[in-house]
């Protein structure tokens, strides 16, 4: 009887771990893929329809760079919201183990959005992002730090 208890909770726990290894929710840094320093704080979180959605919690300071507080040449819904609370990754949906299809994201400096899919390391500590407008081939991809 004890081992049947043993052999349960361990299948139970495996279950688990398996099903939160790949939760993507909580506070991220964005890393610049241009200069490798952080440009932002973001919370990811996940939507009662199961997708992941992140906002802007917090705009980090860089040396020569002035952030800008509203986003100006965004696309309704987003024109001329301040960048603090944005959401700027919406309906990215998990596909597999550690892949993330469907999203798409708006970059607020530039104002683009961008189809887009992820994919976490293996430690769950680094999400890469792909930004793409047609084929995924000719995008650019974006590393986001998990933060602790």
């Amino acid at each position: 009887m004890n081992r049947l208890k043993l052999i349960s909770a361990l299948m139970l726990s495996a279950f688990s771990s398996a099903v939160f290894a790949n939760d993507i929710s909580g506070l991220w840094k964005n890393i610049d893929d241009k200069t490798g320093s952080s440009k932002a704080v973001l919370e990811i979180r996940q939507e009662a329809n199961g997708t992941y959605t992140a906002k802007v919690v917090k705009v980090t300071p860089r040396p020569g760079y002035t952030p800008k507080e509203t986003c100006v040449n965004c696309p309704a819904p987003y024109t001329n919201k301040p960048i603090l609370g944005l959401d700027i990754l919406t309906g990215l949906k998990p596909s597999g183990d550690s892949d993330f299809v469907n999203g798409k994201i708006l970059d607020p400096l530039t104002g683009k959005v961008y189809s887009t899919r992820a994919k976490l390391s293996p430690n769950g500590k680094r999400i890469t992002l792909r930004g793409y407008v047609g084929v995924s081939a000719l995008g650019r991809s974006q590393t986001w730090i998990r933060n602790e």
